[in-house]
């Protein structure tokens, strides 16, 4: 079998079993088992496939038509042009958290010279407070976490990506083991209704239910995270809170409660308003 005969059959196979986007999935697991970026492969469409190559790739295409995730199955996603490792442990990167990104390193420019405090509550894989400490290396970052397992998963990209002297990374519910003031807050937190967990696609079984339920109306978590975080919020420090859809507005109202003002938001890509930016004082 060749590459182009491969790719053209399996996108088939996983088009059958529900899988979206099935020739990106075929395409990221082969470039994979051959240790070769995508785009290669349309170099060598007539490279026949040995035995050898394709005994572990049938394992995973078995594995992915049963809803086991793209990115669990390579073992690593890419975030802000950096690549991270994924598993079980934490949520997957997802390009809308780019967004966060993008929005905090404008906001930090214009930062004053010792408001260098920056806290990432949930921190899951690491990804945003990784990519910030890289971006922004005078920053003195903060990582939490309630799930040890995500902790070590966020220690590990770190060292990875050379970076883990530069992140205290500390198991809390949310900011209670953390001393104040920080000038920054980011959190990407669980959002989803609790009711609605049994309605997602079946991929999302794989993620830790920690990092999925956020209680009945979504909200629990970062209504007590904005709760918290008063008395841990330098004056004029900002929070950026990732929300799901539908939900800015409530949330805004939270933080107009807790005397937050400046309070905008961010639309993704799909237009949804995805994230909350606010300043405290």
């Amino acid at each position: 079998m060749t590459v182009l005969e491969l790719l053209q059959s399996t996108t088939i196979y996983l088009g059958k079993k529900g899988v979206e986007q099935p020739r990106l999935n075929i395409e990221h697991l082969l470039a994979d088992a051959l240790g070769k970026k995508r785009i290669d492969l349309y170099l060598e469409f007539d490279r026949s496939l040995s035995p050898r190559e394709l005994e572990p790739l049938r394992e995973k295409v078995r594995r992915r038509s049963e809803g086991e995730p793209l990115q669990h199955l390579v073992g690593h996603w890419d975030f802000f042009g950096r690549t991270f490792k994924t598993d079980r442990r934490a949520l997957i990167p997802r390009s809308e958290t780019e967004l966060l990104v993008e929005v905090m390193l404008k906001e930090l420019t214009t930062r004053g010279e010792r408001a260098n405090r920056l806290v990432d509550v949930g921190t899951g894989s690491g990804i945003l407070a990784i990519t910030l400490a890289l971006e922004r290396p005078e920053l003195e970052v903060s990582a939490v976490d309630l799930s040890e397992e995500a902790l070590s998963l966020a220690r590990e990209n770190a060292d990875r990506l050379r970076v883990s002297d530069r992140i205290s990374f500390r198991r809390s519910d949310l900011l209670d083991e953390l001393e104040g003031p920080f000038h920054w807050i980011v959190a990407n937190l669980p959002y989803i209704p609790t009711a609605d967990l049994n309605t997602l696609q079946r991929e999302v079984r794989f993620d830790p239910p920690l990092a999925l339920d956020g209680g009945k109306d979504g909200l629990t978590i970062i209504k007590r995270l904005i709760e918290s975080m008063r008395g841990k919020i330098a004056s004029n420090g900002l929070v950026a809170l990732e929300v799901g859809q539908g939900q800015a507005q409530r949330v805004s109202g939270f933080l107009a409660d807790q005397k937050y003002r400046d309070i905008s938001t961010r639309k993704d890509y799909q237009g949804v308003e995805r994230l909350l930016i606010a300043r405290y004082g």
